[in-house]
């Protein structure tokens, strides 16, 4: 029998972002929210709805988004694989890079470390490697936890948002 404390320590906060610009935007991230708590993630947290213009064509539909806290006894591939499957039950193709989709989900932060791990075809790069310069993840990161630091260097959240250009931030609305 595994202790109760033991077990504690196995589970893992990481943070998501959702996104969707296809179809029912609204309603895929609620989908991924459900297929999110019936695949062993707990969600602990989450923003709210922030829409945001397409990248890097803003003439393709507006994006929303939500970032999400979480718990998990997923390992970080685990965690991945299963984003991946629940993308693609919610109607995801490969397509072109930053092209429309029904649903993106990003791992942000997995358990405040820095991990680059590659398994078959999956790789797992956390924290997200652009997610500094998007404002979609980082508005609603603040918004459910002001004091998150960076797990590479421990920069204040506050800090990243003050680095965004004028456009970008102008250009996020809450909804």
């Amino acid at each position: 029998m595994i202790k109760q404390d033991t077990l504690e320590n196995l589970v893992k906060t990481a943070y998501l972002c959702i996104g969707s610009n296809l179809g029912n935007k609204k309603i895929n991230i609620e989908k991924a929210k459900f297929f999110l708590e019936n695949n062993s993630i707990k969600i602990q947290n989450l923003s709210s709805f922030y829409e945001t213009l397409s990248w890097p064509n803003s003439n393709l539909p507006k994006y929303f988004n939500i970032v999400l806290k979480v718990k998990t006894l997923l390992n970080p591939i685990e965690l991945l694989s299963t984003i991946k499957n629940i993308e693609k039950k919610l109607g995801r193709t490969v397509t072109k890079k930053n092209y429309p989709r029904t649903c993106d989900i990003d791992i942000i932060d997995y358990d405040n470390k820095v991990i680059n791990l590659k398994n078959n075809k999956d790789v797992v790069q956390i924290p997200h490697p652009r997610f500094e310069s998007r404002n979609f993840v980082l508005m609603p990161l603040f918004e459910i936890n002001k004091n998150w630091l960076h797990p590479k260097n421990k920069i204040k959240i506050s800090y990243l948002i003050g680095k965004l250009d004028y456009k970008s931030l102008r250009s996020i609305k809450l909804i």
